[in-house]
């Protein structure tokens, strides 16, 4: 039976040495690549059907080939294999393995196919498959905004521009707002998850091949959509891996945005929830520390998903054609940044999910201070015609003598408003009042209750759609 001598690299017969353990190792990918090895069984197993069914294996071959690689992976699986770096990566190490066990069969199922189209399809199999738990580890999250946006319709809390304190909004609203962000991120994952779903599988090096090789039928028999269309371009692209980079940059971007608000809104200053003590710690020498470690960390590794994008986009940059070695540096970056979204979702989810919301506290906030400011303005320009500009300035003005007495813009009467300019009416308190101006700003994609509920009820229809959609994936 044939074997694989495991210190020596398989493409040894033209080196008259090989280099040292110490470069080998420089060069490996094993440890990074060896995740992707149900991808490179799968695919195994389809290239090796195909030949049976195109002649070049014979049946008794593929069914050895297919036994070995069934053993593999249930080795694999259970964690017996032995991953020997001297295999430098994930293919050659379960091809010498299945070499091993049924001789010259196993040898045989690399006609026609090379580590390059090897390689690429097992990356768009990964890919496809971290995009689809991804994507719904993202919808979890979402599932959670919604039923907090659906229990806070009526809680007010201020909304903030410059962190200074702008109108008063609904709690609702405040979600909803995430809930669109992370939509868009779910397409992107998608989109991402659309472009890896061509098999380059047959493209061979980089020129395809003379053997008669049915690469519609192993795309199928992968669940590919369909196939790359030059070679060249089949072994060379990453293009997949940058979009699924980017759609991870930009959700975890989300999250760190998110993550910044719960850390501030769980502060004493803000006092608009605490966070669950199953996602706090506490402090070494404070014992009155309760610390969001869990968010911080969260809007800390935002850092290290956008370096992995940009390092993927360098090692890409100026790149001749076809297949280098720099391209072996695509899969630790991806792996690193789905990983890390994946866990921060994961993260927030049970986050939001366990914290409690101080909606009297949120509702203080919102009723003191210039909030109503905005609105009074508005009531001059309704009320009284004046332009906006001119109803700004009154309003500013009104605004500064109240910062000047210490007092809030609700404390003054209807005859003190009065006093700073004659056209306000009797009914100028409703105006400042924080439940009147939440209601008033009703216009689509407000925050009133009838707005809100419109924008719930989209936003609902919209995850349903995109559940079905992502239903079909898994």
């Amino acid at each position: 039976m044939a074997e694989i001598n495991p210190r020596k690299p398989a493409w040894s017969g033209r080196f008259s040495e090989i280099p040292s353990d110490e470069l080998l190792a420089f060069g490996a990918s094993l440890p990074v690549d060896k995740r992707l090895w149900r991808e490179d069984i799968a695919g195994s197993k389809a290239h090796a059907q195909m030949l049976a069914k195109q002649g070049v294996l014979t049946w008794e071959e593929l069914q050895d080939v297919l036994r070995g690689l069934k053993e593999i992976e249930s080795e694999i699986a259970a964690g017996d294999f032995v991953w020997d770096m001297a295999d430098e990566d994930v293919h050659m190490a379960i091809e010498r393995a299945l070499t091993n066990r049924v001789g010259e069969a196993g040898a045989r199922i690399h006609t026609g196919r090379s580590r390059n189209d090897q390689v690429v399809t097992d990356a768009r199999l990964y890919l496809k498959r971290r995009m689809r738990q991804l994507a719904s580890a993202l919808n979890t999250l979402r599932r959670t905004l919604l039923e907090l946006a659906e229990a806070h319709k009526k809680t007010i809390l201020p909304g903030y521009t410059h962190l200074q304190k702008a109108q008063p909004i609904s709690l609702a609203h405040y979600l909803l707002s995430f809930s669109q962000m992370f939509a868009r991120d779910f397409r992107r994952l998608l989109a991402a998850h659309e472009a890896a779903d061509l098999s380059p599988l047959g493209a061979a090096a980089l020129a395809g091949t003379g053997y008669p090789l049915n690469r519609k039928l192993t795309a199928d028999e992968l669940g590919f959509s369909g196939l790359t269309i030059n070679a060249l371009d089949s072994v060379s692209d990453r293009d997949f891996f940058l979009d699924a980079l980017y759609a991870a940059a930009v959700c975890q971007v989300h999250l760190s945005r998110l993550a910044e608000e719960v850390i501030l809104w769980s502060t004493e200053e803000f006092g608009f929830l605490t966070l669950s003590d199953r996602y706090s710690t506490g402090s070494s020498i404070m014992p009155q520390k309760k610390n969001p470690d869990f968010a911080e960390l969260v809007r800390a590794k935002t850092g290290r998903v956008i370096g992995d994008l940009n390092a993927l986009l360098i090692t890409l940059k100026g790149l001749p054609l076809a297949y280098n070695k720099d391209l072996q540096e695509d899969k630790e970056p991806v792996q690193d940044a789905l990983d890390t979204v994946e866990a921060s979702l994961r993260v927030m989810t049970g986050m939001l999910a366990t914290a409690t919301f101080h909606t009297d506290t949120m509702y203080a906030a919102a009723a003191g201070g210039f909030m109503a400011a905005t609105d009074l303005a508005d009531y001059l320009v309704v009320k009284c015609g004046l332009p906006f500009r001119r109803a700004h300035e009154i309003v500013g003005g009104i605004v500064l003598s109240c910062e000047r007495h210490g007092i809030k813009l609700q404390d003054l009467t209807v005859d003190e408003l009065q006093g700073y300019f004659a056209g306000f009416g009797r009914d100028a308190e409703r105006a400042i009042l924080v439940e009147k101006i939440v209601e008033n700003h009703s216009t689509p994609g407000g925050t009133s209750p009838k707005a809100v509920a419109h924008q719930l009820e989209q936003t609902k229809e919209a995850f349903n759609t995109d559940e079905q959609e992502l239903a079909l994936y898994l």
